[in-house]
């Protein structure tokens, strides 16, 4: 059993306000844990405070657990990815990130596509490989987002009516490598094209616009479904 005392110590000398709590747990904790309730009760009725007894809840303590075990199943992935792919990362043609969606693995246009093309280019599989193989094993059990993105320019020298049947069919082209080659499972795959509209640089210099054009494969965090009481 968890045991959370909570003092309430609004008078105590300072006035303060301040609100302690105190953690116990069953084991060889529980005879130092009962004195300093005991000293709690005698001392707290004196100096005006209140002190509060809850039960902790047991799906409250599992659902910590639980998602300190997935941050740290993402971690391991970001820094095996970070092994595997240091030569392109130090090249700068590949970025690996935590953000809040999940962690992102983010290829530049020119690694794995020609200009207006959605056909991989023969040298970007190998580097593609490289992340299946932290897919299928580290994050075996995680969902996959792959997500294609464009600069602003608009289209003019290829047949995709615009950006977003481009980044669309990009992002489709990573997954279908993935899967194909990668053994990934389909189920846990997923793919959409954002075109122009989620940039991460301006699009006024040539700089911003190569930044914007990229793919991006998200391993997602697991939902937590909340646990009935």
């Amino acid at each position: 059993m968890t045991l959370v005392l909570t003092l309430s110590a609004a008078c105590v000398s300072l006035k303060t306000g301040l609100k302690a709590s105190i953690l116990f747990k069953g084991g060889s904790m529980r005879r130092i844990a009962l004195m300093a309730i005991l000293a709690l009760i005698i001392v707290a009725p004196l100096s005006g405070c209140t002190i509060v007894f809850q039960k902790g809840r047991r799906v409250d303590v599992e659902r910590i657990s639980r998602l300190k075990s997935e941050l740290s199943q993402l971690e391991r992935a970001k820094k095996e990815l970070e092994t595997r792919l240091s030569k392109e990362i130090a090249a700068k043609e590949v970025k690996v990130e935590m953000l809040e969606k999940g962690l992102v693995i983010t290829f530049v246009e020119e690694v794995l596509f020609d200009s207006g093309k959605a056909a991989l280019r023969e040298d970007s599989l190998q580097k593609l490989d490289k992340v299946s193989g932290v897919l299928q094993t580290t994050v075996a059990d995680l969902n996959i987002g792959v997500e294609g993105h464009t600069d602003n320019q608009p289209i003019k020298y290829s047949s995709w009516k615009s950006n977003w049947e481009l980044s669309s069919a990009r992002a489709l082209s990573v997954l279908h490598e993935l899967e194909d080659k990668g053994g990934v499972k389909p189920e846990r795959l997923a793919a959409i094209g954002y075109g122009e509209y989620r940039a991460v640089a301006s699009n006024d210099t040539s700089e911003g616009r190569q930044k914007n054009r990229r793919v991006e494969i998200v391993i997602l965090p697991p939902v937590v479904k909340k646990t009935a009481e």
